[in-house]
């Protein structure tokens, strides 16, 4: 996984497998979208706010995806997701309980920290009937807000680094 990972990150269609891993980590896939983001941007920190926003959008797609199918495909497409990844139980028990006001607090602590996984939350959202737009917007704020927090830190640190220990090294006696 590691060395796909930084076969990805650099390869010129890394923007492209972000997007893609961004947008199907929302809905069905238990990898995090940051094992390409990370080393995208640590590579081009320059680059590191155009990758956020592309993570952010993807991810955003990826959770409407997610949200439908948990509205329209509960018993289809959700249940046996769930169902692989040993997270049925868990969300029967979400979904008889959980008010709407609970799941939209899920989406946000699971946009910004992955807990509960997204992909669960996606999912619960469209089966309890969440506003698709709250939801749509509390995707963003969360997801964008984690995104942009490491792309603002990573450029900032990474590339402050970068040109002081160049800058080191140039101008060094030896």
């Amino acid at each position: 996984m590691y060395e796909w990972t930084l076969q990805k990150a650099a390869a010129p269609a890394a923007e492209a497998w972000l997007a893609s891993i961004a947008f199907i980590e929302s809905s069905v896939f238990l990898v995090p979208a940051d094992v390409l983001f990370v080393p995208m941007a640590l590579a081009k920190p320059s680059r590191a706010y155009r990758y956020a926003l592309t993570a952010t959008v993807a991810s955003t797609l990826g959770g409407i995806a997610g949200y439908y199918v948990g509205h329209y495909a509960y018993e289809e497409v959700a249940k046996p997701i769930l169902a692989f990844y040993g997270k049925l139980d868990t969300f029967d028990q979400l979904r008889s309980s959980a008010s709407r006001d609970a799941v939209l607090l899920m989406l946000v602590t699971s946009g910004l920290a992955h807990m509960p996984p997204i992909k669960v939350v996606t999912i619960l959202s469209g089966a309890v009937g969440t506003n698709l737009w709250l939801f749509i917007a509390s995707c963003v704020a969360a997801r964008g807000a984690r995104f942009f927090a490491l792309a603002w830190a990573l450029a900032r640190y990474v590339s402050g680094f970068a040109i002081s220990w160049s800058a080191a090294w140039v101008c060094s006696p030896a």
